[in-house]
């Protein structure tokens, strides 16, 4: 880390480092460490999920910035407009926002706003995904991301038994935002992030070189126009099946997903015209470049393939270009005229790229002056553009000079041999008296000398001290008797025939936000709220568009109705909910990722009376939150886990709801999404924000009897009256339910 930063420091780069997972109760005193190091090193921001982590950061070491990540959920103004009140720098926007709904943000706040650019998309919301851990046990939350997203999927109307598509349903493809960058400089976006997990360098080299030419461009007075070949070189270096706009547009995109293939496609340069398999050559009229050690794949075959024989007419070539007919040699498989063929990586693009990267090529400007006068040693001060300044002196002295004395233009020639170090003097000022004699091997060690006290200097002067103690968490036990906990019911659903006056031995109830805008729940509503604790439970994404819709909602079911209070499921909610916080109870939902006991005493300093654990934390970890804090906790122990929040409808395959695809969310029918196992994940389409959430194959059911939480949660989807009602009595027994249907989630593994 440390050689990291002082490489990027030397070259007037900023470093920010990514410690955006969840962290728990036995990793948090490593992670401060860590951050403790990376600030005394000069780290320039820490990027942060966990609320914990990020309370103790803006507490303790404040003139450390720090920087939402995406993985917080950030999507609209009252996210950005709370962390920027608890003192965040920056936020890194979710990727599902539009320029419009970027620049409404921008124009209302003073944080600092970072928004996605190029490369891999995930379907859900960042932070709101946990099909990786709950089908796998790798968390997305933890930076151990499955990409589950990337394997073939069924859509089922089960209702009906149809299958309505099939393929890569969940795999987006990658970003590409070049024709935004104007728009987004404009607006005041301080940073365009790329997207480059797992990515080679030839791949970052590549993207970095294309998005510096083009920001270059935009914040120039030259016309913004970008070439085709920029474009080209682009998907050559990574793409899945062509690029998409992703969420930037504020017009539907129906080219989000790439059904054919989850992994990277290349360019397609033409297909099969003959297939001799005795010689091994393939005949192809090329629609694109090709070259020897080019690598190439035909669509149905699973081998790649380097080209080591390109021939026209039976003569050995080292490339071809488009319209020319070839032949390639020593070829193999299961190959048929007609096939589709594609160049995964070209030689000359990489090589561009690996000779991007090998050389300096990233200075940083220096001004110098030189001072070389009889009776006094050869001196070189350099001032750097952030004033930095050393003065090198040389213990050596000019002579007279008996033939040829040393010119200005000698001394600049030489003291500009900066070679392969990150500086260029773009000035140098040299103070000679006539008549005199250097050795050039003299200057050279000056030069060498001065750039090595520079180098010192600038390092030096990144680095920062601890001026005040960072306290480790402690964690002291508290007793708590695990008997009488409360039993709170969601209802994701809420049935309109259902008499909810039956339920027994129920103490809260959370009824979706949704339902308070529909006149035909006003009854039911009216009579839950009667008869239990009833809580306004608030969808994890409410964007920008619909918050006035919300917000009335709000207003008009705490005027008609018996609420309690409200469940948060996004920490922008806080913002939206202030007015409330004095008078309504605030119960903080699993989506805000609770991790450790930190985030814990963070969220209810912000006006939080109870915390949902995270259901990403098995059975110690629970019991350690559990036994070592004294506010009131929840836990999930029934139902089925929504594994995706996603910006996108897989019912009318867009990002945005439009009047011809409505009907289907009201026609009464389940959707499945079927997996290649024959597992089946419920689908929960919103036409109201075109936000659909998928929802485990199985359902989760955990014994809670040992476990010191105040309240259990059960989460209702399909289940009836009777179906509930046995759950609780299960619940409440201690016991659990099992069977092929139902799964522990993580409660007994490590994520």
């Amino acid at each position: 880390m440390e050689e990291a930063i002082n490489y990027a420091k030397l070259r007037n780069v900023d470093v920010h480092l990514a410690l955006n997972t969840l962290i728990k109760n036995s990793e948090f005193n490593e992670a401060l460490e860590l951050v403790k190091k990376a600030y005394e090193l000069g780290v320039s921001a820490i990027i942060v999920q966990d609320y914990g982590l990020c309370s103790y950061l803006l507490k303790y070491l404040p003139d450390l910035p720090i920087h939402a990540s995406t993985q917080m959920s950030i999507h609209n103004l009252e996210g950005a407009k709370e962390v920027e009140s608890l003192g965040f720098k920056r936020a890194v926007l979710a990727r599902e926002l539009s320029i419009n709904e970027i620049e409404f943000i921008k124009n209302n706040t003073s944080i600092e706003l970072e928004t996605f650019i190029h490369g891999a998309l995930c379907i859900s919301y960042s932070g709101q995904c946990l099909m990786s851990s709950m089908i796998g046990g790798r968390s997305g939350n933890r930076g151990k991301c499955a990409q589950i997203c990337r394997l073939p999927y069924e859509l089922i109307d089960n209702t009906k038994n149809k299958s309505i598509d099939k393929g890569y349903l969940l795999s987006p493809k990658d970003l590409c935002g070049l024709d935004y960058i104007p728009d987004l400089i404009n607006i005041g976006v301080a940073s365009l992030k790329i997207e480059g997990r797992l990515k080679s360098p030839e791949y970052v080299a590549t993207v970095t070189r294309i998005y510096r030419k083009y920001i270059d461009l935009a914040l120039s007075t030259n016309e913004y126009v970008v070439e085709e070949k920029d474009k080209k070189d682009l998907m050559q270096a990574f793409n899945r099946g062509g690029f998409s706009e992703g969420h930037l547009n504020i017009k539907p995109n129906t080219n989000l997903i790439c059904k054919e293939k989850p992994n990277n496609m290349g360019i397609y340069i033409g297909n099969v015209a003959g297939f001799n398999a005795n010689k091994g050559h393939i005949t192809i009229n090329l629609n694109d470049r090709i070259a020897i050690n080019d690598t190439i794949y035909l669509e149905n075959e699973t081998t790649k393939y380097r080209v080591s024989e390109l021939m026209i007419n039976n003569k050995n070539i080292e490339y071809a270009v488009a319209g020319q007919l070839v032949k390639i040699g020593r070829m193999k498989g299961n190959i048929k005229p007609g096939d589709k063929i594609f160049k995964l990586e070209s030689k000359t693009l990489s090589h561009i790229a690996k000779e991007s990267y090998s050389t300096e090529n990233k200075k940083t400007l220096l001004t110098a002056h030189i001072t070389i006068k009889r009776r006094s040693p050869i001196s070189l001060e350099i001032t750097t553009q952030n004033s930095l300044h050393t003065k090198t002196i040389l213990d050596v002295y000019p002579t007279d000079a008996i033939n040829n004395p040393i010119t200005k233009e000698r001394i600049s020639i030489q003291l500009s041999k900066t070679g392969n170090t990150p500086f260029e003097f773009s000035k140098i000022d040299i103070d000679l008296e006539d008549g005199l004699y250097v050795n050039i091997s003299d200057l050279n060690e000056l030069r060498r000398k001065a750039i090595d006290e520079i180098t010192s200097l600038i390092i030096t002067s990144n680095k920062r001290q601890l001026t005040k103690r960072v306290p480790s968490l402690e964690l002291k036990e508290y007793y708590k008797s695990s008997n009488n906990k409360k039993i709170s019911l969601l209802l994701n659903i809420l049935d309109i025939n259902t008499n909810y006056g039956e339920l027994e031995n129920v103490d809260n109830i959370y009824l979706p936000l949704k339902y308070f805008a529909l006149p035909e729940y006003a009854n039911i509503i009216k009579n839950i709220s009667s008869s239990f604790n009833t809580y306004i439970y608030m969808p994890s994404i409410i964007k920008a568009n619909y918050r006035n819709l919300y917000t009335n909602n709000i207003d008009s079911a705490l005027e008609n109705y018996n609420i309690k209070g409200f469940v948060l499921s996004n920490i922008g909610h806080i913002d939206m909910l202030n007015k409330y916080k004095n008078t309504y109870e605030f119960i903080g939902n699993y989506t805000l990722n609770v991790f450790n006991n930190a985030s814990i005493k963070a969220y209810e300093a912000l006006g939080l009376h109870t915390i949902t654990l995270s259901p990403e934390l098995n059975r110690f970890d629970i019991q350690e939150i559990t036994s070592t804090i004294n506010t009131p906790t929840e836990l999930i122990v029934y139902g089925k886990t929504p594994v995706m929040t996603t910006g996108y409808c897989l019912l009318g395959s867009s990002n945005k709801c439009y009047p011809r695809c409505k009907s289907l969310c009201k026609n009464n029918s389940t959707y499945y999404l079927k997996d290649r196992l024959g597992l089946q994940f419920r689908i929960l389409p919103d036409p109201i924000q075109t936000v659909t959430t998928i929802f485990n194959s199985k359902i989760t059911s955990i014994e809670s009897k040992d476990l010191n939480v105040d309240s259990v949660r059960i989460d209702i989807l399909d289940e009836n009256i009777l179906e509930i009602n046995n759950i609780i009595r299960t619940i409440k027994s201690g016991k659990r339910l099992d069977g092929k249907d139902y799964t522990n989630g993580n409660f007994t593994r490590e994520v």
